[in-house]
């Protein structure tokens, strides 16, 4: 009997509520290949390193992009602005309405137009995670259109509130090289 085995079962519906308490963006990871410019809705994406690079995207091994990164050896995630909640219905398969999509390439990988900002990634590796696999991307290219983004929160989309134009509070660098 291995360590996990002895581990106390997580009720699924606790754990998927507890999860959504984390606010997050909303992106659209795309890939191309044979088929054409595919994407889906995730929210799980984070940076992964300043040097070199590096993002990363977790994606179900059940889903139909997995197989296609896989092929692609890219991907794109576009973060989708504020009143984007149509796109994101649409790439989750949930959209009652097609919207209005327009794609542009950027190293020739396709990310969305119009969007909040936009991470074009070449795929350096791709690690198990239970369910899912993590897909590092070295990032070749990047967009910021400076667009208020799309929150997630708790099952609901959401908008970020701003304190103020210029905080006076000291800003959380988490790039730093170095501790201070």
């Amino acid at each position: 009997m291995t360590a996990s085995d002895k581990r106390p079962p997580i009720d699924v519906a606790l754990f998927r509520r507890v999860m959504g308490c984390f606010a997050t963006g909303v992106t659209v990871i795309t890939a191309e290949a044979e088929e054409g410019v595919r994407g889906m809705t995730a929210n799980a994406f984070m940076s992964g390193s300043l040097n070199p690079p590096l993002c990363i995207v977790s994606v179900s091994k059940k889903a139909r992009m997995h197989e296609l990164l896989e092929k692609a050896g890219h991907f794109g995630v576009s973060m989708l602005a504020r009143g984007q909640e149509n796109v994101s219905q649409h790439f989750a398969r949930q959209g009652a309405t097609e919207p209005d999509l327009s794609f542009e390439h950027m190293r020739g990988i396709p990310v969305l137009a119009g969007v909040s900002a936009a991470v074009a990634a070449e795929i350096e590796s791709r690690h198990d995670c239970g369910d899912h696999s993590l897909f590092i991307g070295h990032i070749v290219g990047l967009r910021d259109d400076n667009k208020p983004p799309l929150a997630y929160h708790g099952g609901k989309y959401a908008e970020l509130l701003y304190r103020s134009a210029a905080s006076a509070d000291p800003t959380v660098d988490f790039w730093e090289l170095e501790p201070s």
